[in-house]
């Protein structure tokens, strides 16, 4: 299983229990934070630091 999966697994397993445990709104804000801040984290890089992780995703890292 790929580290991607794991932590897409991890963040539905956090969400299900918020969702069951917490309000809606709160939910909300949970998710929209662990979805939007590496998303806008990504854009924020330079053209050559987007390119530089793209290399280093595709090698992989210890390969």
């Amino acid at each position: 299983m790929s580290p991607i999966q794991k932590y897409a697994i991890g963040a539905g397993a956090a969400v299900l229990l918020s969702w069951i445990f917490l309000p809606g709104f709160v939910t909300l804000l949970i998710l929209l934070g662990v979805v939007a801040a590496p998303v806008v984290g990504y854009f924020m890089l330079d053209p050559s630091q987007r390119e530089r992780l793209k290399r280093v995703r595709r090698r992989g890292i210890g390969s």
